[in-house]
């Protein structure tokens, strides 16, 4: 029996194991407590809900991209919240057949998709704010409302990407943020033409 302080971590990959496999809607909680090796009373104990187990899964992701910034002060704005973005297509990466179940089924349900974009604007906000841009007030509301489109826009590159680098997820974020630098508040130090795709060929 998996110890009480294994449990979330063990529902979480259960639960996007079998999202990958049949689907995110067609799963049952009955089913995520089997495959975690956990009775439905013990995964009720830490989880009350399907969406309880993907907000805790946006948590964990959140944390892996915030606790890998160690970006310079020499750096641009755009070039930290570049970085801060593909961290988070990094931590993701593990799980990117689940992501793509979660996305597929999201077209299918719109009405439970909206319930999941305050927990990804957090995390938008989050990516922001690490980076060295303000996210509050309504200029900062604003900013989370365009790299939220940018980001699920580069998504949708992220997940067709089969390249080992995902150059095509990089290009895509990095053209996108670009075209966004002046509405996103990105002040540059360099010049326009400088980008971390251009840097990193």
């Amino acid at each position: 029996m998996p110890k009480k302080s294994d449990r979330p971590s063990r529902i979480i990959e259960a639960a996007l194991k079998l999202a990958a496999e049949r689907g995110w809607h067609a799963v049952s909680l009955a089913e995520i407590a089997g495959e975690a090796g956990l009775t439905v009373l013990q995964l009720y104990a830490v989880f009350r809900s399907k969406t309880a187990i993907l907000e805790a899964f946006h948590q964990r992701v959140d944390e892996a991209v915030l606790g890998g910034a160690a970006s310079s002060e020499d750096e641009r704005p755009r070039d930290r919240l570049f970085d801060t973005i593909m961290r988070r297509f990094d931590a993701l990466g593990p799980h990117k057949a689940a992501v793509q179940a979660l996305v597929r089924d999201a077209w299918a349900d719109p009405l439970a998709t909206l319930f999941g974009v305050p927990s990804l604007k957090r995390s938008i906000a989050w990516m922001l704010e690490s980076s060295g841009v303000s996210a509050s007030g309504w200029q900062g509301r604003g900013r989370v409302n365009l790299l939220l489109g940018i980001y699920l826009s580069v998504l949708k590159v992220w997940l067709a990407d089969e390249s080992p680098d995902m150059m095509k997820t990089m290009a895509a974020l990095d053209r996108r943020l670009r075209q966004a630098e002046r509405w996103l508040g990105l002040a540059s130090r360099g010049g326009a033409e400088d980008s971390p795709v251009a840097a990193a060929g």
